[in-house]
């Protein structure tokens, strides 16, 4: 069967037992401060298993694209390496909120995969879940085991641990037992030496878990006691390109035709041969996994960056290219090429991958690019520390700092130095990187203590839409303690007013007074699994009492015209630059907004100002908000509506639309667009290759911005003392000093002149070497042209000239080129060197560097130690 018949086969399958086929999730994770990305495919069913909300459906099937990359389920160093182990992958599953359990989730697993795959079931064992004999107490699973006897032969069950056999979501939440179902794939002749079930979760190759049955029936507490769910979920999870290995009879997933294509064409770019080498196959394996976990990545809403999600996933890419250069050979952007095949190849089940295709193509080969700069820069680094060492030892300390400075990947630095004689201190690099993780966890570290129970949250808990006052009760709060933040609270409202962060705008802020006339400042609010959080540093003494929550309605309104100005923004960019332009990303608050969006080129001063007319000329329009809540997805898109880069919709949405802007959104807006009062573009900028970046003011933002500004011309007029026409006043000021530029320039070139003539005659010969090292009173423009021309004249060539300048001191060193093959001397080498005597350093090229410091008084001792490199 075809990758794609074997997917389909899956969802048509249960959707005959009364599944209703629902789409996958991002990949990436906005509401959940637990996860950066989906790691399983019951991540964007955790609201159900909470009991936050109601599922639509209680039977449901899909195929969920994950990302295992850090944390608890972390496959990265496996990728490539083994044959079963991906970053990004496609689980499959079906589930069950509180409607079947045990009994149908196991007969289907087997019928669909001994009666519709045809798999043979003698090459199938299942396990059960032991028991424990720790703080939770389980015994066996009898109800699993029991069912598994009806079906298999007991020499194929097989009783697992809890590490094997008891999933759980994390730290806090629901769990449960577990039945996986593994697959012996070996040859007959391998079979009778070692029985399967000897090799069942013991990381071989082709004794591998095809499926994961989980039975949620417990939730785990904070302070790790374990409690009842009151209703009794099914949550299973089976790995698509493990099946797909198997139904295609291959001993690898990477022989299946979800990554052969890829494959081929990594083979027709590089000119390298799949299965000739382990090194070149590994880096094959390991850059395509890698381009589609970061492809699907950037497909929904994630692009690389320095923080976050986008490390991580500029981490993975660069992996990908590390072992591309190092194993491929490959020194010029390449990836990229790739996205086209994927897209081609999974469009059909990932629609998203044909309508990113372009952008994802972009930032990749950008990232790419820019990249194999490090590399190379990296290199040289790695060159100079290898020629410093007198012991063939590098430090820990020293190749963490190409790590964490540079971006080199450690195991490339760890390979260059094996291929070249050398060792590296691992135990000193790794003492580094923990203290380094030990920051970063500490700073975001965060517990969270359970849930007190108040009362219950309404259906409809948002009201902010229509007020900004409501009469509430605390339905449930909890403790949570933040290494950065400190000590908070967490505290959910039977119904609130307050807007939680979402779609680009901030969360509300506000106050929660007591019947009591006890006031309660709200910091933050937040949406968590289908919860509004409200973030407040202390609890009210009285919970239980009525409270009324309200909204800073100065914020709110600030925000809500910001985000009026971003649809606005949005229509504008679309009627100026070309429909091409999506939305991929915004941050809307109460002081500005920021709007990023695909362009493939810098934003011209007239551009933007025809867009700044543009949202004005719809202000000055005064048009009338028009909502429409409530309404299908598709009947909206029908409607013109534009849907969002990185946005996941239910079945009913919220359309906002002002005249011809007609947006999907749940976010707050004014209720006329003359409400915006004027919108002022204040910078735009590029984010990633193909992304720009608009950021703007509005309303009371924008009122001050003028008044500044007035103030600032009211200052420079008086400085040019009052002229009736200042900019003529600039412009005159401006031709006189352009001229006094040339008379400076004029006096510096005859001073070079003279003083060339002068240096001519202190150039003495040291060991055939022409030599000379000074102090000059020129700057660093007129020194190198000095240097280049006396080593137009004069062959063999050294010098050393050092200069003062606003309090700084600089060294500037020329080489003769002859003298840099000949006496393998090396400028940019020598200005590091003496840059300490003047606390600074620098670099260039053999033939010409410069060193920066910040001790003039160093320049001496500097410039006497020059001579010490030739002789």
């Amino acid at each position: 069967m075809k990758s794609q018949d074997i997917r389909k086969e899956f969802l048509e399958f249960f959707k005959s037992k009364s599944h209703s086929i629902v789409p996958s999730a991002p990949m990436v994770i906005k509401d959940d401060p637990t996860l950066m990305f989906t790691n399983a495919g019951m991540n964007q069913f955790k609201e159900y298993f909470l009991g936050n909300s109601t599922p639509k459906n209680s039977r449901v099937t899909d195929t969920q694209k994950c990302l295992r990359v850090s944390g608890k389920h972390n496959d990265l160093e496996e990728v490539g390496h083994d044959t079963y182990h991906h970053t990004m992958f496609e689980m499959l599953g079906n589930w069950s909120f509180g409607d079947y359990f045990k009994k149908e989730a196991i007969s289907w697993a087997w019928e669909l995969l001994t009666e519709v795959y045809k798999i043979n079931p003698e090459n199938l064992y299942v396990s059960v879940f032991e028991g424990s004999d720790d703080r939770d107490n389980f015994g066996l699973d009898t109800e699993a085991l029991e069912l598994w006897k009806e079906i298999v032969p007991e020499e194929r069950i097989i009783f697992g641990n809890k590490k094997d056999n008891f999933w759980e979501m994390g730290d806090q939440g629901p769990c449960g037992p577990c039945s996986e179902i593994h697959i012996d794939i070996r040859s007959d002749a391998e079979k009778a030496k070692v029985p399967g079930r000897d090799l069942v979760n013991m990381d071989h190759p082709q004794v591998v878990e095809i499926w994961n049955l989980v039975f949620m029936q417990y939730n785990r507490k904070a302070n790790g006691d374990l409690e009842e769910l009151p209703a009794k979920h099914i949550d299973t999870g089976m790995g698509f390109e493990r099946l797909c290995m198997v139904l295609q009879g291959k001993k690898s997933n990477y022989d299946t035709d979800v990554f052969t294509p890829l494959i081929s064409e990594i083979e027709k770019i590089t000119g390298s041969k799949y299965g000739k080498s382990e090194e070149t196959d590994i880096a094959m394996r390991v850059i395509a996994d890698h381009v589609r976990a970061v492809a699907f990545s950037i497909a929904d809403g994630q692009l690389p960056s320095n923080t976050g999600a986008g490390y991580v996933i500029r981490r993975i890419l660069r992996r990908a290219i590390r072992y591309g250069f190092t194993f491929l050979d490959t020194k010029e952007p390449f990836i990229y090429k790739l996205v086209s095949v994927l897209s081609d190849q999974m469009n059909s089940a990932f629609p998203e991958l044909k309508s990113q295709e372009s952008l994802m193509q972009n930032v990749i080969r950008e990232e790419e690019a820019s990249f194999l700069r490090t590399l190379e820069q990296g290199l040289v680094l790695l060159e100079d520390l290898m020629k410093d060492s007198a012991d063939k030892r590098i430090s820990g300390e020293k190749a963490f700092e190409l790590y964490d400075t540079y971006g080199f990947p450690i195991d490339l630095t760890a390979l260059i130095l094996r291929e070249n004689g050398y060792e590296l201190d691992e135990k000193a690099f790794e003492k580094e990187l923990k203290k380094q993780k030990d920051r970063s966890r500490k700073a975001t570290q965060v517990s969270a203590g359970d849930w007190t129970e108040l009362g219950e949250v309404e259906d409809e808990a948002f009201v902010g839409y229509d007020q900004l006052e409501s009469d509430v009760k605390i339905a449930k709060y909890r403790k949570v303690e933040s290494k950065k933040k400190g000590e908070m609270y967490q505290v959910v409202l039977n119904r609130t007013p307050f807007y939680p962060e979402g779609g680009g705008q901030v969360g509300d802020k506000g106050i929660l007074m007591s019947s009591e006339g006890e006031v309660i400042d709200v910091v933050d609010t937040k949406k968590e699994n289908n919860l509004i959080v409200h973030f407040v540093k202390e609890l009210p003494q009285n919970p239980e009492t009525n409270f009324e929550a309200i909204v800073n309605k100065t914020e709110r309104y600030n925000t809500a015209c910001n985000h009026t100005a971003t649809h606005l923004l949005h229509q504008a960019l679309r009627s100026i630059l070309g429909t091409h332009v999506e939305q991929k990303g915004s941050m809307v608050q109460s002081d500005y907004l920021r709007f990023d969006f695909s362009h493939f080129s810098k934003v011209s001063a007239e551009e933007l100002e025809k867009v700044e007319d543009f949202v004005n000329a719809r202000i000055k329009e005064q048009i009338g908000l028009d909502e429409k809540r409530g309404i299908s997805y598709q009947e909206a898109i029908d409607e013109g509506a534009i849907a969002l880069f990185g946005e996941k919709y239910g079945d009913s949405v919220r359309a906002i639309r002002f005249g011809e802007s007609m947006e999907l959104c749940g976010g707050i807006h004014v209720q006329n667009t003359s409400d915006i009062w004027y919108f002022k573009i204040t910078g735009e900028s590029a984010v990633a290759s193909g992304i720009r970046r608009i950021e703007a003011i509005t309303g009371e933002a924008a009122m001050k911005y003028f008044e500044e500004q007035a103030e600032v011309l009211k200052e420079m007029k008086a400085g040019l003392k009052n002229p009736k026409n200042p900019v003529k006043a600039i412009n005159s000021l401006q031709e006189e000093n352009t001229a006094l530029k040339k008379q400076v320039e004029s006096l510096l070139k005859d001073k070079a002149k003279n003083l060339k003539s002068e240096l001519k005659q202190e150039i003495k010969n040291v060991g055939g070497v022409n030599f000379l090292s000074k102090k000059v009173d020129l700057d660093a423009g007129g020194i190198k042209d000095l240097a280049f021309q006396l080593g137009e004249e004069i062959d063999d060539l050294f010098l050393l000239f050092g200069t003062e300048q606003n309090g700084k001191a600089l060294l500037s060193c020329y080489i003769s080129k002859s003298l840099v093959s000949e006496k393998d001397l090396n400028a940019g080498q020598i200005v590091r060197e003496l840059g300490k005597y003047i606390q600074g350093g620098g670099g260039g090229q053999p033939f010409f560097a410069t060193a920066g410091g910040k001790n003039p008084g160093g320049l001496n001792e500097a410039l006497q130690k020059a001579e010490s490199f030739i002789k």
